[in-house]
């Protein structure tokens, strides 16, 4: 770790801290999902526990009611009808580990003493703002990189696949995810990590979550039913959030971007394309609570700092010519269980006409 002028903590608190401010403000799903804190000195594997409920297994970890014929409800009740006398048969609970590697990314900005002495703008305080975005848009991409690959997958229009997309997003289609959701016994979301660099939880109106690319706020608009966030009744809005249909609220950004012309030929569809020739699809995430965790961007050990000044004389700069400006930082996401997320894949609809 470099820093310039002094090795004291509290500096390196100071520019962690002016970092993180400007770092916070860009989350939308690093705000989400369990929330863990960096564990120090405990290797690199991040490993997340969670408890198989009654009925689950590892290879099934939603099967509270296995399928099959007959009243399977009082199947479960019978299963648990005790007689006089009789003590049951004591069952142990069974923990679940999940390990992933954490990961180590960097960014690293570099300027030169007369850029420092004599250009007019604060250029490290600068670099501290664009550090805490990049640090944001890099988390935001790590994370939604692993959800998006779940194997809960559903397709827009008639589509099967993602090269046979050739609708938009609707309300039956987001029925039939919720519908799933709530079958495999996913919880709504109550809580979000807080706009702020403490490691410190909000409590939220409940709601399955929804997260995608802004390119589709004006289909969501269209939706039978939908209340923009001005309307709501009680509750505040999170940030980025344009509304609520049903127990779905909508959480935008401009990071989630679509994946362009790999679905359908656009044909008639009314849907855009890049090309002009295929659809390009937009992928989104719907989500219940505690369906995935990681490494939350908070306190003073989330990123380690570098301030190097020019003026400091080093073999490799024996003039002290160069500052740099940057972090390094580590970043975990885990998908702990895909009944309790899906992945939309649809269209959007031009604007055009």
């Amino acid at each position: 770790m470099m820093l310039g002028y002094s090795m004291v903590p509290g500096r390196l608190e100071k520019f962690a801290g002016k970092t993180l401010k400007h770092a916070v403000p860009q989350e939308t799903l690093a705000r989400a999902g369990r929330q863990e804190q960096l564990p120090r000195n405990a290797s690199k594997n991040y490993v997340a526990r969670r408890w198989l409920p009654y009925g689950a297994t590892a290879a099934n970890y939603n099967q509270f009611f296995a399928n099959g014929t007959g009243d399977r409800s009082n199947a479960m009740v019978q299963n648990h009808l005790t007689q006089e006398g009789v003590t049951g048969t004591p069952e142990s609970i069974v923990p679940m580990d999940i390990t992933v590697v954490m990961q180590q990314y960097d960014c690293l900005y570099g300027y030169t003493d007369q850029v420092y002495d004599m250009y007019e703008d604060d250029i490290p305080e600068q670099m501290a703002i664009q550090t805490g975005e990049r640090v944001a848009l890099v988390n935001e991409m790590i994370i939604w990189g692993a959800l998006r690959a779940g194997t809960n997958q559903f397709y827009g229009g008639t589509g099967t696949s993602r090269a046979t997309v050739n609708g938009a997003i609707t309300l039956p289609l987001l029925r039939r995810m919720v519908r799933g959701l709530m079958a495999n016994h996913a919880k709504p979301i109550t809580t979000m990590l807080k706009a702020s660099a403490n490691y410190d939880t909000s409590a939220v109106a409940a709601g399955f979550m929804w997260y995608g690319h802004t390119d589709l706020e004006s289909d969501i608009r269209d939706l039978p039913g939908f209340v923009p966030v001005e309307k709501y009744a009680t509750g505040q809005a999170m940030p980025n959030e344009i509304g609520k249909v049903e127990k779905i609220r909508f959480i935008t950004s401009p990071e989630f971007v679509s994946i362009q012309d790999a679905g359908a030929a656009v044909g008639t569809t009314g849907l855009y394309s890049t090309s002009g020739a295929n659809i390009d699809v937009y992928q989104f995430i719907l989500c219940g609570a505690d369906a995935w965790s990681q490494i939350a961007l908070r306190g003073k050990s989330a990123l380690s700092m570098t301030n190097l000044k020019p003026g400091e004389k080093t073999k490799s700069d024996p003039h002290g010519q160069r500052g740099y400006y940057g972090a390094i930082w580590y970043k975990a996401v885990m998908l702990e269980n895909d009944g309790w997320i899906a992945t939309g894949n649809v269209g959007n609809r031009s604007l055009l006409g």
